[in-house]
């Protein structure tokens, strides 16, 4: 049995512990709302630029002159994962549920015979380099970022549309969670390059109306196009935003219930070791007088 002494230390770290988690719960609180409202605008945004991408690209007909990243480079043979995760840990299994996606597409990519290389944009998304050491095409750190900024997710489609246009991939999967609410946080993976067009664009999307693009669709798309990727980037790096802090502010709640329970079973332990040395004690001194 532990000492009184060591007892007593181990409860007070843990109570230390326990005031550490319950500080970060509440800041996490309190970045969450932000967090979730920034994100909730931007869904409306991305989505109808998809929309309004797909109904262009329905409209024209791929051939040697149209835009890379709508026509692709004629091949599928090498898949791009951007795997999007946080630059802090702490969180939960936020972060272990977008690579154990991102790992999974990667397992039937190869299964079907197709090359698969990692373009990681966080630190906790560094765990891939145990799985696929070779397989790391870029290592994009974030850093200290506070709030979320349009020009982040630029930096990180200009890097992926130099690569693509270079040749390195012929297709691009972008990984993260969406954020449903503090409890719950989807893991995600959509294709981003080339645009994805679906078989059939349903007329509402047009509003059953005939549409006349100046100038045409092609230069529209060639315009549009990069920055369908950046805005895809920047919705993704939103819904992380906020599926981070509500990971956080349930794993640090979490964490400073069970610290409560431990100090429970740790004072139980310490209360019975003290009252049994004090037993002692007396015994000791009653046994002592008896001698006498």
């Amino acid at each position: 049995m532990a000492s009184l002494k060591a007892l007593k230390i181990r409860i007070g770290s843990v109570k230390s512990t326990q005031k550490i988690t319950k500080a970060m719960k509440m800041v996490a609180a309190a970045k969450l709302r932000r967090a979730q409202e920034a994100a909730v605008q931007g869904r409306p945004y991305a989505e109808r630029l998809g929309a309004v991408m797909a109904s262009l690209a329905s409209k024209v007909t791929v051939s040697e002159s149209s835009p890379k990243l709508l026509a692709g480079t004629g091949r599928d043979q090498v898949h791009l994962l951007v795997v999007a995760t946080s630059e802090r840990g702490l969180a939960g299994a936020f972060n272990t549920n977008i690579v154990r996606a991102a790992r999974r597409k990667a397992v039937e990519l190869e299964a079907a015979g197709k090359t698969v290389r990692f373009y990681i944009a966080g630190k906790k998304g560094r765990v891939l380099r145990r799985f696929y050491p070779n397989g790391i095409a870029a290592d994009h750190e974030m850093g200290a970022i506070k709030t979320v900024a349009f020009d982040d997710a630029r930096v990180i489609a200009d890097d992926l549309i130099r690569r693509f246009e270079a040749g390195e991939f012929d297709v691009a999967h972008l990984f993260f969670a969406k954020f449903q609410s503090a409890l719950v946080q989807e893991p995600t993976g959509i294709p981003i390059i080339p645009v994805p067009v679906p078989a059939s664009i349903e007329s509402a999307n047009d509003g059953g109306a005939a549409v006349t693009y100046e100038p045409d669709e092609e230069s529209i798309l060639a315009d549009l196009l990069p920055r369908n990727v950046a805005v895809q980037i920047f919705r993704a790096l939103l819904e992380n935003a906020a599926s981070e802090q509500g990971s956080r502010m349930t794993a640090m709640d979490n964490a400073t219930r069970n610290a409560g329970d431990m100090i429970k079973r740790l004072s139980i332990q310490y209360n019975r070791a003290r009252q049994a040395a004090i037993t002692t004690e007396l015994v000791e001194i009653i046994s002592g007088a008896e001698a006498l």
